[in-house]
């Protein structure tokens, strides 16, 4: 299968486009990190790319959560203009099969079950709370502690950011794609993705990176809020081989005119300060620092079920957390 992966040359598109190539594809990256031309916002430049294509593996976008609401405007050109030239693209040169790199932000916070009303979802945390550092989200409807559980494919999208929004966006574009071209759409909602190669210090790469650039640095690791945040850490090339597994799946998995989601996390979450300590003692340098600040955009808990993805399409992950990790400290980082 000729495959065109968008964003390549990333971190995560990289790893794509080895796996590929190891299960005997043949992979085209297009990635303006090679070529400036090669921008998924350019009808032209990407109808060139579509010549000769089975598939598209799209991983092209502006990532993480950024510097506040003032990029707005270029998280939604890159990541949700930047697909619709793509899709309509696409539809005209008859491809009819992607697999698109979604996110677990689309959830916004995660399963949250209250002892007395049951499963219910926490509204976005208020200022207030969160510098009084009360950073667990209350039972909407008694104000209770919750318990924190997995969050399946079929819980309400909710997105807290802008990052989150665009991410969701890419999603019914998608699908819109697949119902008006009988096109095979999936969407791998990736946790938070680590491993080499990982951008260094850069506002939009994962927490992963930041820690790992700061310890590079000779400086602790600064873990936000009280590091009880819950997240799945998923390495890189369990990312990549579910690409390749989406990418290779038969008609009997996926339906057709239709966007599938699969959550692609390592179903083993861990509290970011426990993720802290684990690279820093991997990588010999600095205990982390709890310093108690937060990100408004932030969710307190998020995690993955993804039993969907194990079942259907025979993926699973790997790379344990503590080999993960141990690896992450040794390995070298990409600049921003």
């Amino acid at each position: 299968m000729r495959v065109l992966v968008t964003g390549g040359a990333g971190f995560i598109g990289s790893q794509v486009v080895e796996a590929l190539a190891a299960h005997g594809h043949d992979p085209v990256v297009y990635d303006v990190r090679t070529d400036p031309e090669a921008d998924v916002r350019n009808p032209y430049a990407v109808s060139r790319a579509l010549a000769g294509v089975d598939a598209v593996c799209h991983q092209a976008a502006m990532v993480g959560l950024g510097a506040g609401f003032s990029d707005a405007a270029e998280y939604v050109s890159r990541n949700d203009l930047g697909t619709a030239v793509l899709l309509t693209a696409m539809a005209d040169a008859g491809v009819r099969r992607l697999v698109l790199a979604g996110s677990m932000v689309v959830y916004g916070e995660g399963r949250y079950e209250c002892e007395r009303h049951g499963v219910v979802r926490p509204g976005p945390r208020a200022v207030a709370a969160l510098e009084a550092g009360r950073f667990e989200p209350p039972c909407p409807v008694c104000g209770a502690d919750l318990s924190p559980g997995l969050v399946g494919e079929d819980a309400p999208v909710d997105p807290r950011n802008v990052y989150a929004t665009t991410k969701l966006a890419q999603e019914h574009l998608a699908a819109a794609w697949a119902r008006a071209t009988g096109g095979t759409a999936v969407s791998l909602r990736y946790h938070n993705v680590y491993g080499p190669g990982m951008p260094r210090d850069t506002p939009y790469a994962g927490v992963a990176s930041y820690f790992r650039s700061a310890l590079a640095r000779g400086a602790a690791p600064r873990v936000f809020e009280d590091g009880g945040q819950r997240r799945d850490f998923v390495h890189v090339r369990d990312v990549a081989a579910a690409n390749v597994t989406a990418l290779e799946a038969g008609p009997a998995a996926l339906a057709e005119g239709a966007l599938t989601t699969y959550n692609t996390g390592s179903g083993d979450p861990r509290t970011v300060g426990e993720m802290a300590r684990t690279l820093a003692a991997a990588y010999g340098g600095p205990e982390p620092v709890v310093t108690g600040e937060y990100r408004l955009g932030d969710v307190r808990h998020i995690t993955a079920d993804s039993s969907r993805l194990r079942a259907e399409l025979g993926w699973k992950p790997g790379t344990g957390f503590a080999e993960g990790m141990r690896e992450f400290a040794e390995a070298g980082m990409r600049g921003a």
